[in-house]
């Protein structure tokens, strides 16, 4: 049994991460001595309905289904969707059919928070944006908020351990506890150990509103640290907060009038878009923590839509491969796959495996996504209302 309560790489890999029946349907066909060739799509809406969300997850779908006997095509990550398939298996049923469970997992809760990513992203498009959530989530979680933060635009991440993982280094600030290690008043020590106690080449970002004012905190910590100062951070509870934009704004200008207006503001504590939109022309930074961590998954599932090359499908859902497209006016069009796209629109779908090998390692690579994201979310206005 395992120390904590997770599931290990390896019963995800074995198929034993699944849902009970998909274990008896097996057992049911292999009596029935039968294990059809099908065709199955996960999708989320059948139909375009104007809701583009981003599509990610699938580096950990791919190497669930490396190795197997199946032929996948995907759209690549990071690219924007609204309709139609996201990703088409096609194999003899039993080499996938457990895997059904963690595959709609894997997609279904990465491509959530990298879309509640891109919303904070396109809300403050020229301002940096960390991501803090990894405390909302399962530990066995955080490598996935953290890489699908970065898939939605994110410009980093807080986590240690993820960033072993993802190969890329976490950042931070420090936290209200080192102020309190030091005690009401001696706000000044906390902030010189931090400076002393951080690598050199972090910067030196004070957090300014354990016990005082925050202009007062500010102003302290331009005192105490001098030019190492590189920025603060605003953290204040809402309870407390009352006008953040006017706080924000009192400080930026205490800070200019000294001649300091070279330390940067960064604010955090339960942002989302709103917040982000509205601060984001007096703040250079801001760290979002539940509202990526803690974002709907979207609803996938996974139908079969050919038998032995018939159209199948249950009752609700459409029967036959399908292709989608991006249309030339930055629209999202669900065709048959058998069948020409609208004139001028590019198709989404891509070759991933094929006979069980990867034959396109690029579809799920990290920064070529995160581009993806960026670049799909300008071509069909994603958040152009907000």
């Amino acid at each position: 049994m395992s120390e904590f309560d997770i599931v290990d790489a390896a019963a995800i890999r074995d198929g034993r991460a699944t849902d009970a029946y998909f274990e008896r349907t097996e057992a049911a066909l292999a009596a029935a001595g039968r294990n059809p060739r099908v065709v199955a799509e996960v999708t989320a809406d059948q139909f375009p309905d104007g809701e583009f969300e981003v599509f990610a997850g699938l580096g950990d779908a791919v190497e669930l289904l490396a190795g197997r006997d199946v032929d996948v095509d995907a759209i690549p990550e990071g690219r924007l969707f609204d309709g139609g398939p996201v990703m088409r298996i096609e194999g003899p049923y039993r080499a996938f059919a457990r895997l059904e469970t963690s595959l709609l997992g894997f997609l279904s809760h990465a491509s959530g928070m990298a879309t509640a990513a891109l919303d904070c992203r396109v809300a403050a498009p020229d301002a940096s944006v960390l991501s803090f959530g990894a405390r909302h989530v399962h530990p066995a979680m955080t490598a996935a908020v953290e890489r699908s933060a970065l898939v939605g635009g994110f410009d980093g991440f807080s986590h240690v351990a993820a960033g072993e993982l993802l190969g890329r280094e976490a950042s931070g600030t420090m936290p209200h506890a080192l102020a309190i290690c030091f005690g009401r008043g001696e706000q000044e020590a906390a902030w010189r150990a931090y400076d002393e106690g951080a690598p050199a080449d972090a910067p030196r970002i004070a957090l300014c509103d354990t016990y005082a004012d925050e202009v007062d905190e500010v102003l302290r910590a331009v005192e105490t640290l001098g030019d190492d100062l590189d920025g603060v951070r605003l953290d204040t509870t809402g309870s407390r907060r009352g006008d953040f934009r006017h706080i924000v704004r009192e400080v930026q200008w205490e800070l200019d009038v000294r001649g300091r207006g070279d330390v940067d503001v960064y604010v955090s504590g339960g942002l989302g878009p709103a917040d982000l939109r509205a601060l984001r022309d007096v703040v250079d930074g801001f760290g979002v923590g539940g509202y990526v961590s803690d974002a709907d998954p979207v609803d996938f599932a996974l139908d079969i839509v050919e038998v032995d090359g018939e159209p199948a499908a249950k009752r609700g859902k459409l029967s036959g491969a399908k292709a989608v497209y991006r249309t030339a006016d930055g629209g999202h069009a669900v065709g048959l796959a058998d069948r020409s796209g609208p004139d001028g629109a590019e198709s989404l779908m891509e070759p991933v495996i094929r006979d069980g090998e990867v034959v396109d390692g690029d579809a799920a690579d990290l920064s070529a996504a995160a581009e993806r994201a960026l670049a799909d979310a300008t071509a069909v206005g994603y958040g152009a209302d907000d």
